[in-house]
């Protein structure tokens, strides 16, 4: 939003009018005392003190009531007891500090939120639209509908997902991925809505409306982390009450102690400090901008605790610890052979183009590779986690998990299978006609994440997927986990993370039935970077773009964050503490007193803002390569289908 104000101080004065004021006033006073009129200067400085006192003892009450502790009290009484011995000055430097902490807590949150506004600021409002005649009109990218075709102009923002029709783009991403390079995509390509086009225009095909967007998800996702407090930032509302109550009685036994009631001001002028009330909120708020910039959306601040304290992290199989785009390794049909393997293919492809499960886009993808076309079915219905059944022509087709096609097909076996593979079955006319052997490998990065998690202190790494026993065993061997529990279906996972004891538990996964179990957790992680509406929406956390890595990024992060609201609130109250001791043995001008403590704000909300400093290792350049067509996003990103989880 642009800032309409004037520049300079009468900006400054037309934003924050009580800052203005006080500066008024204060040069009035100056000009008053100067010219020999050292009574009306006092009158002046003690009047317009005690209205702003009284002004900020009205709000200090309602907060009271909303069940808000603050420490204005302390503020309030330190300009009464100012104003009562005649420390006029000081009473205006109070005023200007306590004013002033309002311009300083804009400052700083402005600072703290800069990634996450400037991810609100760039959401696209028109879209150039193609009409039948080839004219291309500006809309509302809320009018853009699934399969309209768009105009993209050079350097213009996406505004819906969608599918490119130019034979070429170079788009950037980092918006979305923190990946500072940009990346390539050819005709057939998917765009998310959120990239920014490069040197030339481009055509596209909405795949979906702007609601329904990725860009759209992400900027709901940050709305709902900026309006967020998190447990530190309410215990730091906490910590005030003891502070008041210590600074009352130090600088009452500091009067008593030296019978001089300058003493007990000089204690209330240095114990206002700010940092109880603006450096855990700017820190936390620091830290979910900071994870958004690379990619990772932050729902609430109350996760980036939880993400601090996880000792047991919980992974998902398909899609997050491996690629999530199985390989087609190879045909098996039935022996005796009842069908051609490319037969078997085709029919099995054909009774998938109903399933959302993450292989069958795979399985029609590899059919397709071999020139087989889909044929049509009809009847096709799916039992979620287990298979799918359709009527492809004349022939009755099931497809899906060994216990599935057993159950419906007479002369089943199963299939052996080398580390790593998966099988999916194949029933046609009821009986049980072969099988298809994927290979879904490891993500590379997947070693380096669980070591670097081990790094952040998470004892226990867990793979808990429905897929078979072996496979999953192989593939938690290959990453170096120790702990597998195979074969489960969403209401088995959710009981497993329930019964852990090392918490607080981070479950990782990506598919619809994750979703169950992504809320179940202490802190849920979702990567949502394909589409997995229904996991993103049970998580705390979701990762917008398909890199494991970011998981080790989200855990450092909430661990910085952390370190920097802790360290930020202790020393702010223990630098008040020795400037109040300090205070109390008379070595502290009430006037200088103001202007020392409004240095320890200072110093402890620049320190909160550290924490918009990036992990050291999470965020590292590579080189992107120009990614092959794939099909359809919801066919690659959800696992409610049948087969493997």
């Amino acid at each position: 939003m642009t800032d309409r104000n004037p520049p300079g101080f009468i900006g400054l004065a037309l934003r924050y009018p009580l800052v203005g004021t006080t500066v008024l006033v204060g040069a009035v006073v100056a000009v008053l005392s100067l010219g020999g009129q050292g009574g009306a200067a006092q009158g002046m400085a003690s009047i317009y003190a005690l209205s702003v006192a009284l002004h900020r003892a009205g709000s200090m009450i309602k907060g009271l009531f909303r069940g808000r502790w603050g420490i204005d009290l302390l503020a309030i009484a330190a300009i009464g007891a100012t104003v009562a011995v005649g420390e006029y000055i000081a009473c205006l430097v109070i005023v200007l500090m306590l004013t002033g902490g309002e311009a300083l807590e804009d400052y700083a949150q402005g600072r703290a939120a800069r990634e996450l506004t400037a991810l609100l600021a760039r959401s696209p409002r028109i879209a150039h639209r193609e009409s039948g005649t080839g004219a291309i009109l500006d809309i509302p990218v809320e009018a853009v509908n699934p399969g309209d075709v768009l105009l993209v102009k050079p350097a213009e923002t996406i505004s819906v997902d969608g599918e490119l029709l130019s034979e070429a783009g170079t788009f950037d991403e980092s918006a979305l991925t923190g990946e500072s390079l940009p990346v390539e995509r050819s005709r057939g390509g998917s765009l998310l809505s959120g990239s920014v086009n490069g040197s030339e225009a481009v055509r596209m095909r909405a795949t979906a409306t702007a609601k329904d967007s990725h860009y759209r998800m992400i900027v709901s996702l940050v709305e709902e982390a900026a309006a967020s407090r998190a447990p530190t930032v309410r215990l730091a509302d906490r910590y005030a009450v003891p502070f008041t109550l210590a600074a009352f009685v130090l600088a009452g036994a500091a009067w008593f102690i030296s019978g001089d009631p300058v003493r007990f001001v000089e204690v209330l002028v240095v114990a206002t400090p700010c940092p109880l009330l603006i450096a855990a909120p700017v820190a936390f708020l620091a830290g979910t901008s900071r994870a958004a910039k690379v990619g990772v959306i932050i729902k609430n601040a109350g996760t980036l605790e939880q993400l601090s304290k996880v000792r047991t992290a919980v992974f998902d199989k398909t899609g997050t610890l491996t690629q999530g785009r199985p390989l087609l390794v190879e045909v098996r049909p039935a022996v005796p052979a009842s069908l051609p393997a490319d037969l078997l293919l085709q029919l099995a492809a054909s009774a998938e183009q109903y399933s959302s499960h993450v292989f069958a886009a795979s399985v029609m993808a590899a059919a397709q590779d071999r020139g087989l076309g889909l044929l049509p079915a009809n009847d096709a219905t799916e039992q979620a986690t287990h298979g799918v059944a359709a009527q492809v022509g004349a022939r009755q087709v099931i497809v899906g998990k060994p216990a599935f096609v057993r159950e419906h097909t007479k002369g089943f076996e199963l299939s052996s299978l080398k580390g790593g593979q998966v099988a999916v079955y194949v029933g046609v006319d009821g009986r049980f006609a072969g099988s298809l052997i994927m290979s879904d490998p490891l993500r590379p990065n997947a070693v380096a994440t669980l070591a670097r998690l081990r790094g952040l202190g998470i004892r226990e790494a867990l793979l808990l997927t429905g897929d078979a026993a072996s496979t999953a065993r192989s593939i938690a061997t290959e990453a170096g986990m120790g702990e597998v529990l195979a074969e489960c279906l969403p209401e088995d996972k959710v009981k497993a993370v329930a019964a852990l004891t090392a918490r607080p538990v981070m479950m990782v996964g990506d598919g619809i039935n994750d979703a169950p179990v992504l809320a179940a957790a202490d802190v849920g992680i979702a990567m949502g970077a394909r589409g997995a509406t229904a996991a993103s929406e049970s998580a705390d956390v979701v990762i917008m773009l398909d890199d494991l890595a970011k998981v080790a990024v989200a855990v450092d992060v909430g661990q910085r964050t952390l370190r920097v609201a802790r360290t930020s609130i202790w020393t702010g109250i223990l630098l008040s503490l020795v400037l109040m001791v300090v205070a109390s043995l008379g070595l502290i001008p009430p006037v200088a007193g103001a202007l020392l403590q409004e240095l320890v704000d200072l110093a402890t909300i620049l320190n909160a803002l550290r924490a918009l400093e990036g992990p050291k290792h999470g965020n590292r350049r590579r080189s992107r390569k120009p990614e092959p067509n794939t099909a359809p996003a919801h066919h690659q990103a959800q696992s409610a289908g049948h087969g493997p989880a």
